[in-house]
């Protein structure tokens, strides 16, 4: 490619830069006692806590994990993927 070509390769990679970032705005703030916190922190704490209420009512009925090393990370991740959804999306 000559420096023609890379010029005018410069010239609509620039021109097409913007359409790229039509779709970014304002993150999602949660308001907790005066201070803005992201959203999707406010989902993960939830999400721990849900976990935990999910681990205890599991114990109640005596079910186990085969792997809890691997299901519980992946429940929390499944609650906060649920509850970013549900209220931020």
């Amino acid at each position: 490619m000559n420096a023609n070509g890379n010029r005018r390769l410069v010239t609509y990679v620039l021109a097409l830069a913007p359409l790229l970032f039509t779709s970014c705005g304002r993150a999602p703030a949660v308001d907790i006692l005066g201070s803005f916190f992201p959203g999707w922190l406010v989902c993960l704490v939830a999400a721990v806590l849900l976990t935990a209420i999910g681990r205890l009512v599991l114990l109640r009925f005596h079910l186990n994990f085969d792997l809890p090393v691997v299901a519980y990370p992946s429940l929390t991740a499944f609650f906060t993927f649920a509850l970013w959804l549900i209220f931020f999306h």
